[in-house]
């Protein structure tokens, strides 16, 4: 039993590496399963470590890659690792040779490690195509060194990025046999006007499980240490006096105070609708929030108006608000400025736009006062974290407040749970 205990304390190591919610409590309940069980019927197994370790659809689907590759025969195992070799060794040998190949003038080319390892990993083909740029510009190299390494390490830039996408979009892709599943992991602004519905309703399904993760936290919390008399008493004499099961109190529980900030110009406006439908639903959110819209203007959305998601896009769009441009200094000035405050020590700001805003360094300002007036600031921006480096007004904010990747729902999802933890 002590080898099948630390093979499953493994397991529930693997598990976490893989993003699932494992802690002593899980690997303690699949024990006590698996000693009931026959573990030579491995579907069994199966099923019963599933039930443990994967609540969620996401999480299903990562506990059963991970199932497949960890729970194998000797034969398969031994199988497995001399094909893990035999690909570390093509790796490095392919290593070895783009040390060589990504060199001007004799000098390794100054190249992301990422874009360095897209390198290694892309077709001959591909490859072939960057080997024969640096043949055609060799003469002029000879003659002008910085000028034709910086045109070559410009256009090895462009090509490695185009190849990583690529790369992205097809392992996005493998997730296709299961319509939700990958809609969960698609950027949000590929969305269409037929996936809108199916978003919504995976957005409902995950903030129930969000909801019930909660609250089991909170029913699993330590008590305060002061015992409750009343409830005691009152326990007590549903056993006919015997006050063997004592109550303790609990620390009450403060909703957060949220002020939100949502972007609906343009392209931005099923950002926020998405995130203000995973906000909004989840019990811990505290009804005295506020949510504000803003493009060029700012407007304080009467509460009402989000209790129906449904209608919010033509409540944006008579708002006067939709299809202008973006002004988040103003936005951020009125908030400050405005009677009664709106931000405060107790409250958390929280912020819905892609930072793309015109007067970047008054923005940059005000985001300054608003996190200072503010208890704590947190940005929700819909780009991909990959191209951070390469958005000049996202490289500003994310110097002046905690930014959080959310261009998928399951990001979104992941950034709400941490948000009311």
């Amino acid at each position: 039993m002590t080898v099948y205990l630390e093979k499953l304390a493994e397991f529930s190591a693997l598990l976490r590496r893989e993003g699932l919610a494992v802690g002593l409590q899980e690997t303690a309940d699949a024990c006590e399963i698996l000693s009931c069980l026959d573990l030579g019927d491995r579907e069994t197994v199966r099923a019963a470590l599933q039930a443990v370790y994967a609540k969620s659809r996401e999480e299903q689907a990562a506990f059963q890659r991970a199932f497949d590759g960890f729970f194998v025969s000797v034969e398969r195992r031994e199988a497995l690792r001399r094909r893990h070799a035999a690909e570390a060794e093509e790796l490095a040998r392919r290593r070895a040779e783009a040390e060589q190949e990504l060199q001007v003038n004799g000098q390794p080319m100054d190249l992301r490690e990422d874009l360095q390892e897209v390198y290694i990993r892309m077709g001959g083909r591909s490859r072939e195509q960057l080997r024969q740029l640096l043949e055609k510009t060799r003469g002029n190299l000879e003659r002008s060194p910085r000028l034709y390494g910086n045109f070559i390490r410009s256009v090895f830039m462009r090509f490695l990025l185009e190849q990583q996408m690529v790369m992205e979009d097809a392992a996005a892709g493998c997730e296709e046999s299961d319509p939700d599943l990958a809609l969960l992991y698609r950027d949000i602004s590929h969305f269409k006007d037929t996936d809108i519905p199916k978003a919504a309703a995976l957005i409902a399904a995950i903030s129930r499980q969000l909801d019930a993760e909660l609250s089991r936290q909170r029913q699993g919390a330590a008590h305060s240490g002061k015992l409750d008399f009343k409830r005691t008493i009152r326990k007590g004499l549903e056993t006919g006096g015997s006050f063997y099961r004592l109550s303790y109190r609990r620390k009450r529980r403060r909703k957060r105070r949220l002020v939100l900030l949502c972007d609906v110009s343009g392209s931005m406006l099923q950002f926020s609708e998405f995130a203000l439908r995973f906000i909004k639903s989840m019990s811990e959110v505290s009804e005295s929030s506020q949510t504000y819209l803003f493009s060029e203007e700012i407007h304080l959305v009467d509460p009402f108006v989000l209790q129906n998601m449904d209608s919010f896009r033509e409540y944006v769009r008579s708002s006067g608000l939709y299809g202008r441009g973006t002004d988040l200094g103003t936005a951020l000035d009125q908030l400050c400025r405005g009677r009664p405050a709106a931000l405060g020590p107790s409250v958390t700001l929280l912020i819905l736009s892609d930072t793309k805003t015109i007067d970047l360094p008054r923005a940059g300002r005000m985001l300054l006062e608003a996190r200072q007036r503010a208890g704590e600031t947190l940005w929700l921006n819909p780009i991909p974290e990959r191209k951070w480096p390469y958005v000049r007004s996202i490289q500003t904010m994310q110097m002046l407040c905690r930014m959080v990747p959310c261009s998928t729902l399951d990001e979104l999802a992941r950034a709400c749970r941490k948000m009311l933890k």
